[in-house]
């Protein structure tokens, strides 16, 4: 009797295990096969580049990166980097994108920090008025300019630009590590071209000032411009395109109507 009772469970124990390896292999076959991809190669400094120099081909190797997250702007080929200037300071292994290069063609120098559709412009301002010796590459600032017109002999101050970006200081593209400046009155603005125009046109009808401005501050303030009139608190004189402010334009004060005296003599009023 006890040799059929473990003949029974061996056939029962048998029929789990087939059951169990058929649910697995179903559930196994259900399963969709995950592919892994082959890794990205991209290219990475073969060392530490300072910004500015320029890419070649012992510089720059290739590292691999998991292709299941590519990165947009790497460079897969060494030589679509090659002749371009670095613009920021890249680390060893670091991957290099198309935003660290100066663009291709454009150039060396300060010439390839110039965006598309942007230029560079010097001006001079006088260094005792100014505050050019507080500038640095990257600086935010307002352009003023102090001139003389036909019309009138009062000086006029106008506001020229604002919120201009600093793209040299002298000759220094790049902020000094330490956060020295250096005294200088020639500053390389970015512009538009319509800034450049009004930049120039400034620099040739009179004397610039730079106002330092903080480079989170967007805000515009009113181009109204200020005559020397306005501040010895004279009315000034009326001239085509400046408005008067509100101080000078205002209405003078009515004027006092003088008391009278009559004198009578022997009844007539003289």
């Amino acid at each position: 009797m006890k040799p059929k009772r473990i003949l029974i469970a061996l056939v029962l124990a048998l029929c789990v295990s087939a059951l169990c390896t058929w649910l697995v292999s179903r559930r196994l076959m259900a399963t969709p096969t995950v592919q892994k991809l082959p890794d990205n190669r991209y290219a990475a400094p073969a060392r530490a580049l300072q910004a500015g120099e320029v890419l070649k081909f012992e510089d720059i190797e290739l590292v691999a990166w998991p292709g299941s997250d590519p990165v947009d702007g790497a460079f897969t080929q060494p030589a679509q980097a090659i002749g371009r200037e670095v613009l920021y300071p890249l680390a060893k292994g670091q991957l290099i994108l198309e935003d660290d290069l100066s663009s291709a063609g454009s150039g060396t120098g300060l010439a390839s920090k110039i965006p598309d559709g942007m230029r560079a412009v010097a001006l001079r301002s006088d260094e005792v008025v100014g505050v050019a010796g507080f500038l640095v590459p990257g600086s935010h600032l307002d352009v003023l300019v102090t001139y003389h017109t036909d019309i009138s002999p009062d000086p006029v101050t106008a506001l020229v630009l604002q919120n201009a970006v600093v793209l040299a200081a002298g000759h220094q593209s790049e902020p000094d590590p330490a956060g020295k400046t250096s005294d200088v009155t020639v500053v390389t603005l970015l512009l538009t071209p319509d800034q450049a125009e009004r930049a120039v046109m400034a620099s040739n009808q009179g004397v610039i000032h730079f106002v330092l401005r903080n480079g989170a501050d967007s805000s515009r303030s009113g181009d109204t411009p200020m005559l020397l009139s306005q501040l010895s608190g004279r009315a000034p004189v009326a001239q085509p395109g400046i408005r008067r402010s509100a101080a000078a334009t205002a209405p003078a004060p009515a004027a006092v109507k003088r008391a009278e005296i009559e004198t009578i003599l022997g009844g007539g009023a003289q």
